[in-house]
């Protein structure tokens, strides 16, 4: 097994910490940095993999086409996406939470892997303060939950679990289920915003995943 270094979990962190915000509010409740192309050509190289790549590939070039949309227009459309994709009416087109993902024609957002990931945040002594009245198994909290994860390892916190058991985590909840979600969103918006941040997201994973095991 390779030994990440701290700047690596701290790297991560970060990552998953922006990942996992955009994709619990609408652009227009959050940084709009991400319609700037260079923050995209910029991001760190160390992350590699066909989905890193798509990922990037895709969110530059809808940052690159939101330009001329002005960034009024820009954050509106993103914002009109996320509300159709993750909130509805009349109901979410891509639901973001891990219990509809599991498994076909499942239609309740609440379940087993909501139950999961409760227990999973008590241990962690996280509080879900749930402004938006969210279930725990969203991918955007799930995603934050291992943000903070990889945090604690970065800075040697007493307590912070075991690289092992954060891969475990990663391969039993998001990368279990991130491509079903994703294919869902590639269904209504294959070019979107959020098609680009969930298979940027599964290729971090899978690099996380990778690297830890090599």
């Amino acid at each position: 097994m390779k030994a990440l270094n701290a700047d690596a979990w701290l790297l991560l962190s970060e990552t998953y910490g922006f990942i996992g915000n955009s994709l619990l509010k609408p652009m227009n409740q959050t940084p709009s940095i991400g319609l700037d192309p260079a923050f995209w050509d910029e991001f760190p190289a160390v992350f590699s993999g066909e989905r890193v790549d798509a990922g990037l590939a895709k969110l530059r070039d809808y940052a690159v086409a939101a330009g001329e949309l002005g960034e009024d227009g820009a954050i509106e459309n993103a914002s009109v996406e996320y509300t159709r994709l993750f909130i509805g009416p009349p109901a979410p087109a891509a639901p973001p939470w891990e219990t509809m993902n599991r498994a076909d024609g499942v239609t309740v957002g609440f379940g087993e892997a909501t139950f999961a990931m409760r227990r999973l945040l008590r241990d962690a002594g996280l509080e879900l303060k749930n402004e938006n009245n969210q279930y725990e198994d969203h991918i955007g909290i799930e995603l934050l939950y291992l943000s903070e994860l990889c945090r604690r390892i970065a800075d040697g916190e007493p307590g912070a679990l075991d690289p092992t058991e954060v891969e475990s985590f990663i391969e039993e909840h998001p990368l279990a289920w991130i491509s079903a979600l994703r294919g869902k969103v590639e269904a209504e918006y294959p070019h979107g915003y959020i098609a680009g941040m969930l298979e940027l997201a599964e290729g971090v994973l899978i690099w996380q995943r990778e690297a830890v095991a090599s």
